[in-house]
């Protein structure tokens, strides 16, 4: 059983003051949101990293973004095997029931999940190979990537490299999912890649014809 502990006092005291100003101040558009259903225009696939704060970077309103976040921003590739596939069924509900025009991975600098990769290849975090590791099997989605730089690049280098191909990697295992090809080829779905460098507030779009990150 799990046992009752009272909610920290200060998220207490943080909804209260939300509830006294900003919902009390737009109530209406917040009941309006409850009772038409959410219409987002784009579905962001983020890091679950607390830096990355996606509605802040892009000033988005509620309602406005469908966010899924998950380790290293990373998407698996289409494998319908009746287990339990949260990030893929995310993109399903984003593409097939809300009919987002938009599918956003965004990665970020200093990532623990993609350090986390390189120290397993690597043989300095050993406990991520076994069995019982969920984030070592998660990030095992990254080894494409890995095998693309892994012999131009090293140490710090290769990190920051591999960082980048989390969202490539994610944008190529999403043309796997048939509906979410299918909705690419007829026009009505396009798919973006960035990466948000943290501490200089950078942001970088994934160019596919050039092969490589622009600044926006």
């Amino acid at each position: 059983m799990i046992p009752a502990r009272p909610l920290p006092s200060y998220l207490v005291t943080r909804y209260q003051g939300w509830t006294a100003t900003q919902y009390a101040e737009n109530k209406a558009w917040y009941r309006r949101l409850a009772t038409e259903g959410q219409r987002p225009r784009a579905m962001i696939i983020s890091c679950c990293d607390s830096r990355v704060h996606v509605t802040s970077i892009f000033g988005a309103d509620q309602g406005e973004f469908f966010i899924h976040r998950n380790i290293a921003n990373l998407v698996p590739p289409f494998a319908p095997d009746s287990e339990a596939h949260g990030t893929s069924a995310a993109v399903e509900y984003a593409v097939r029931a809300l009919k987002v025009a938009h599918v956003i991975v965004m990665g970020h600098s200093a990532c623990g999940g993609v350090r986390g990769f390189y120290d397993m290849e690597t043989g300095q975090a050993p406990e991520l190979r076994e069995a019982s590791s969920f984030v070592g099997r998660w990030m095992s989605l990254l080894q494409p990537g890995y095998d693309r730089v892994k012999d131009d690049h090293s140490g710090e280098d290769c990190v920051a490299a591999l960082e980048k191909e989390a969202v490539r990697v994610s944008l190529e295992n999403l043309m796997t999912f048939p509906f979410v090809q299918a909705a690419v080829e007829a026009e009505d779905l396009t798919l973006h890649g960035l990466w948000h460098d943290i501490g200089e507030g950078h942001l970088l779009w994934y160019d596919p014809e050039a092969d490589a990150f622009r600044p926006v």
